[in-house]
């Protein structure tokens, strides 16, 4: 089931370097979400509906990527049973290329069940993500090194082990190929502490941003943000400002570019100091956009003029090597789920990079891609109207502001 040559490198490590697409490696889950239809009680069945969803952070992030025009080699593993049946299938379908996931009888493909409350948010869950860890192991990721090699951005989603994440930043590290860390939850997230030097790009939202920067610094010295129903009650600068140590302590401690999402609000975008900017931000460096990818840079260019954010900073002196961006979220009139937005954000922020647009471009198509997700049953939506998405990002980028807090100036 798994086809390896007599030399042990897979046919698709090889044929994936004169693609030079992004590798995103993670996982495929099946997602079993249950809508009840009035209020849930304990000990017995509730009327309601149950929808199978192709899932999985890694895969989700991929299945975004090529809604918008990129061919990500997205490197997993599922079984010989349902669930993994449902899962490559539709992957062939999309003429993705399956050489990078790993499929053997004996594992259990990763699966997920959601509980939702009448909000759309996750009430109750339980994961079986062992397919993940378990096989997706260290031979199986050097299978496609020359993959990794080449490619613009190498994304890791948290669920693989820490001996995988740790060999996987050292193979991207060998052809200087920037490393996206997708922390997945709260727990997972902590598993950044042994490759945090090795982080270009993260992208926790402030639960996880807390859980990361305790990981770092050995202690548990940062706290959560106090919410109310569920919701933040500060406002931004005050956000931020609780924010801020954890972030602090991420950028010193080797990560170049924070993406941190804080729901309805949106989202901070953090550099510690101006040639972050120039180098990881603006600068295409070994991005490659295919021709095929023109109408979405295109698109996306006629309503956000590329580094128009950044003229400020450049005329700007400032006093200090730190400061954010607050990127505003765009509200939806209907809302089917919020599971997969942040996933579709992290894709179409991805997406938007490797097609040659810059990090401030792509964030902004990054959101409104997410905006879309939300209104959905599906993880990702069957397609995106790429006038509608540049149009919604537009706004979020012309809505784009720098955060300058007291301490910073």
């Amino acid at each position: 089931m798994e086809r390896l040559s007599k030399e042990g490198q897979s046919s698709g490590g090889v044929a994936a370097v004169a693609a030079a697409e992004a590798v995103v490696i993670g996982g495929m889950v099946l997602d079993i979400n249950c809508s009840p239809a009035v209020p849930a009680n304990p000990g017995t069945t509730t009327p309601g509906k149950i929808i199978y969803t192709l899932g999985g952070v890694a895969r989700n992030i991929a299945e975004c990527m090529s809604k918008l025009g990129a061919k990500p080699n997205l490197i997993s593993a599922v079984g010989v049973d349902m669930a993994g049946n449902l899962l490559l299938e539709h992957w062939k379908s999309a003429g993705l290329s399956i050489e990078g996931i790993r499929r053997h009888h004996i594992i259990e493909t990763a699966t997920v069940c959601h509980i939702y409350d009448s909000k759309g948010e996750v009430a109750a869950g339980v994961a079986n993500v062992e397919a993940v860890e378990k096989f997706l192991t260290t031979t199986w990721i050097h299978n496609f090194k020359y993959s990794i090699l080449s490619a613009p951005v190498l994304l890791l989603d948290a669920n693989l082990n820490p001996s995988v994440l740790q060999a996987s930043c050292r193979i991207a590290a060998e052809g200087n190929t920037p490393v996206w860390f997708e922390p997945v939850s709260v727990l997972k997230s902590r598993r950044i502490a042994s490759i945090v030097n090795y982080i270009t790009f993260a992208s926790p939202n402030e639960d996880e941003l807390i859980a990361m920067g305790n990981a770092v610094s050995g202690a548990d010295v940062f706290h959560p943000l106090e919410k109310s129903n569920g919701c933040l009650k500060l406002s931004l600068e005050a956000m931020f400002q609780r924010l801020k140590p954890a972030i602090s302590v991420l950028l010193d401690k080797g990560v170049k570019v924070l993406i941190v999402t804080i729901g309805s609000n949106g989202a901070f975008l953090c550099f510690q100091e101006m040639v972050t900017i120039k180098k990881h931000v603006i600068f295409i460096g070994k991005r490659h956009p295919p021709s095929f990818r023109k109408e979405l840079f295109e698109a996306v260019t006629s309503k956000c003029p590329q580094n128009h954010a950044f003229n400020s900073f450049f005329k700007r002196e400032l006093k200090s090597d730190f400061f954010a961006v607050h990127f505003p979220a765009m509200s939806s009139t209907s809302v089917a789920r919020l599971t997969g937005a942040g996933d579709c954000l992290v894709g179409g922020t991805l997406a938007s990079w490797c097609a040659g647009l810059d990090f401030m471009q792509s964030l902004a198509v990054g959101i409104a891609a997410a905006k879309a997700a939300v209104e959905v049953d599906a993880n990702v939506p069957a397609e995106y109207s790429l006038s509608k998405l540049a149009d919604d990002a537009g706004i979020i980028y012309a809505g784009a502001r720098p955060i300058f807090c007291p301490s910073m100036l």
